[in-house]
C-alpha cells in the first residue's frame, strides 16, 4: 500500500518508519510512505505557509495555495482511487473498523494540519474525508498520521510475523483484549490462571472470550451496546459479573 503524508515535519514521519512493525513493513515492501512538505510549494523566499486568521484570534492558519499544491503532488504519487484525508479533531472517529476498511484501498493521502488549523476552503475542495483519533487537541497531525499508518499497516498481510496476531487483537471482534501472561507461572504471589496452563483449548477459548466480554463491560460498555452479544456470550458475561460480586 502507498501512503503519502502532507506535513511540515516530514522527519517525524520518517523517524517513526525506521523502527518496529512499521520499519519491517517498509523493509518488506508491504508499505510505502512518502512525505510532501508544503514549504516546498511556497511562493516566497521565506517559504511562508501560514497567515493570520480572518476575524482575529490567536495562532496562525495554514494557507490554501502551498498546501493545495503539496496535496495534489502527494495525490499524484499514489494509485488512482486513493482517498484524501484531513486529520482534524472534528473528523470522523478513526477506529478499528475504519482501519480495516482503509486497508483494502489502493492508497491514501493524509494531510497533517498545524497551528490553529487549515483554511477551510482547502478541506472542502481538496479532501474526501476528515478523521480524528480522539477527543483531544494535539499540536499537529503528524502523530495522528502515524497512528493511522500503524493501525492500517499491521492489518496488511506480511507486516506481522504471525497473521493471527492482527486477527486476535483488541477490537478485532468489537471487544477489548483479554489479559495475557507469560513465564514464570508465579511471581510475587500472583499466579497465571490455571486454565491457561491446562492444555484444554476449548476451555482456554471460553475463558479468553469471557475475560474480553467482562473487560469490555467494565471499561468500554458502549462497545457492547454497539456490538450486541450472542446468547452464549450473555451467559459468559453474567458468570463474569457473578465472579466479581
Amino acid at each position: 500500500m502507498r501512503i503519502a503524508v502532507v506535513t511540515l515535519f516530514p522527519v517525524m514521519i520518517h523517524e517513526a518508519l525506521a523502527h518496529g512493525v512499521l520499519g519491517r513493513a517498509v523493509e518488506r515492501g508491504v508499505l510505502e510512505v512518502e512525505c510532501v512538505d508544503p514549504r516546498d510549494y511556497a511562493a516566497d523566499v521565506h517559504r511562508t505557509v501560514d497567515d493570520r486568521s480572518y476575524g482575529g484570534g490567536p495562532g496562525m492558519v495554514l494557507k490554501v495555495e502551498p498546501l493545495r499544491s503539496a496535496l495534489r503532488a502527494a495525490a499524484a504519487g499514489v494509485p488512482a482511487g486513493s482517498r484524501r484525508v484531513y486529520l482534524g479533531a472534528d473528523g470522523r472517529r478513526f477506529e478499528q473498523g475504519l482501519a480495516r476498511e482503509a486497508c483494502s484501498w489502493p492508497g491514501l493521502v493524509l494531510v497533517a494540519g498545524r497551528y490553529e488549523g487549515v483554511d477551510e476552503r482547502l478541506i472542502e475542495s481538496e479532501t474526501d474525508e476528515q478523521w480524528s483519533i480522539g477527543d483531544y487537541v494535539l499540536s499537529g497531525g503528524e502523530l495522528p498520521a502515524l497512528v493511522v499508518i500503524d493501525a492500517i499497516a499491521r492489518l496488511m498481510p506480511g507486516t506481522l510475523g504471525c497473521a493471527e496476531s492482527a486477527e486476535q487483537e483488541s477490537f478485532s471482534e468489537g471487544l477489548v483484549d483479554w489479559p495475557h501472561y507469560t513465564r514464570p507461572p508465579a511471581i510475587d504471589g500472583l499466579a497465571v490462571p490455571a486454565v491457561l496452563m491446562s492444555g484444554d483449548h476449548a476451555a482456554i477459548h471460553r475463558w479468553r472470550l469471557q475475560q474480553a466480554l467482562g473487560r469490555t463491560w467494565l471499561r468500554r460498555p458502549e462497545l457492547l451496546e454497539r456490538r450486541g452479544m450472542s446468547d452464549e456470550e450473555r451467559v459468559l458475561l453474567e458468570e463474569f459479573k457473578i465472579g466479581r460480586a
